[in-house]
């Protein structure tokens, strides 16, 4: 029996996510923990380091072959992101 009040697990999280404004920021994790399914395991293998900050996503790769790949397909890489995360999540990539 379910009372008006009562919330699903999914909608109670959703709102605690809203309310404290942690939102952005789980989203931002769950893209970091997604790189390797969404980019492939040779590009994760060769992402030395990933994170965002201030709607930019910034990539340490240790090839340079990679790091001009990335570069022409990075319209792209942002688009899947922000697709997968619901909402604008990275503005900009930076390749380090």
């Amino acid at each position: 029996m379910k009372r008006n009040n009562d919330k699903s697990l999914k909608e109670a999280i959703e709102q605690m996510l809203n309310v404290y404004k942690l939102r952005r920021k789980f989203d931002e994790t769950s893209l970091i923990v997604a790189w390797p399914e969404m980019m492939g395991t040779s590009v994760a293998n060769r992402t030395k380091q990933l994170y965002i900050r201030d709607k930019k996503l910034f990539i340490r790769l240790e090839s340079s072959v990679l790091k001009n790949e990335l570069v022409m397909i990075r319209s792209q890489i942002i688009d899947k992101m922000n697709e997968r995360a619901g909402s604008k999540v990275i503005e900009e990539i930076v390749l380090l």
